[in-house]
This record gives C-alpha cells, sequence and structure tokens, in this order.
C-alpha cells in the first residue's frame, strides 16, 4: 500500500509539474504586455533623461553667459565711475590755461585795469562752463528764506518790514546741479 500511495503521489506530482509548464494564453499575454511596458517606461526614461541633459546643458551655458555679463558690467561700471571726471575735467583745462596766462602777465605788467579785465574774462569764461555742465547759482538776496536751498547762518533784525523772514545777506553763495542741491547758500535771514 505504501507504494500504491508513493506512485499516486508521483503521479499527481507530475501531474502538477506538466500543467505548471502548461502556459494560460492570457498569462502569456499578460507577460509579454508586461515586457512591452517595461520597453515603453525605458524609453520614456531615455527621452527624460535626454531632455533632462539639454535643460542641464542650457541652464549651464545661462549661467556662464549671465555670470560673464556681470563681471562685464560690473568692470564697465568701475571703468565709467574711475573716468566719469575726465570730460568735466578736461572742460577746466582751459580756465587752468587762462589764470596761467594772466599770472604770466602780471608778473610783466603794472597795467592793473588791463589785469583786472584778464581776470574777469576767466571769471566769465568760468561760469560759462558751469551753466553749460547744469550748474546754477542759487537765488538768495531779497527772496523768501526756504530751508530747500538755504543756511540760514545767522538772524538779524529786518531792516524793513518787507525784508522779515525774507534774506538779507548772502555770506556764501550756493549752487545747484540739475536742480539737486550741490551746495546750500549760506544767508542772513531776516526777522
Amino acid at each position: 500500500m505504501a507504494e500504491k500511495e508513493k506512485a499516486m503521489k508521483a503521479e499527481e506530482k507530475a501531474k502538477a509539474e506538466k500543467q505548471k509548464k502548461e502556459v494560460d494564453p492570457e498569462e502569456s499575454e499578460r507577460a509579454v504586455n508586461s515586457e512591452k511596458e517595461q520597453d515603453v517606461q525605458a524609453d520614456a526614461v531615455k527621452e527624460l533623461e535626454q531632455k533632462l541633459a539639454v535643460v542641464n546643458d542650457k541652464y549651464l551655458r545661462l549661467s556662464a553667459e549671465f555670470d560673464n555679463y556681470r563681471k562685464r558690467t560690473l568692470k564697465e561700471k568701475m571703468e565709467l565711475t574711475k573716468n566719469a571726471g575726465e570730460q568735466i575735467l578736461s572742460g577746466i583745462l582751459p580756465v587752468v590755461d587762462n589764470f596761467e596766462r594772466a599770472l604770466a602777465s602780471m608778473e610783466k605788467s603794472d597795467d592793473m585795469q588791463a589785469i583786472r579785465e584778464g581776470v574777469k574774462l576767466i571769471y566769465n569764461s568760468f561760469k560759462e562752463f558751469l551753466t553749460q555742465n547744469g550748474v546754477t547759482e542759487i537765488d538768495c538776496v531779497n527772496n523768501t528764506f526756504d530751508t530747500d536751498e538755504h543756511e540760514a547762518v545767522t538772524k538779524i533784525p529786518a531792516p524793513s518790514a518787507d525784508l522779515k523772514g525774507k534774506v538779507v545777506d548772502c555770506i556764501q553763495k550756493g549752487y545747484k546741479l540739475n536742480d539737486k542741491v550741490m551746495r546750500f547758500a549760506k544767508v542772513v535771514v531776516g526777522e
């Protein structure tokens, strides 16, 4: 009996293995579909990796380009700051030349009237230079005291009633550069 049981078990075992080997068509189709999905996913991953590489390359190039732009503009700004006054200073040189000529003629000439006129011409050319570069004088005497343009050095009793709160005297002229005060006018105010 033991032999019969053994034989039956062996037969059942063989049947089970045979059934395992026989593949169900649905399972076979699923396996094929699964392989296709894996291939599609692998292709998608490769495509995404390629796109990522392209985007990373563009990012690195733009980053390097921006860094170069930043360095270039910083260099240009430093150069501009370094040479900003060059044009203005070159405009002052003729005034300096005129002063040198006046000083040389002072030593040779005793004609004070001619020297005085020469100095006035130099003064006028310098004032013209300032005007051409946007520098204007702040009007102050007999004008109402304005804290945006004037600095009160002292207050005195007004010589007349109409000068109360107005500038009576200018101690030091004030100047504006394109409507921005460069130096406040130092004034005496009547009270």
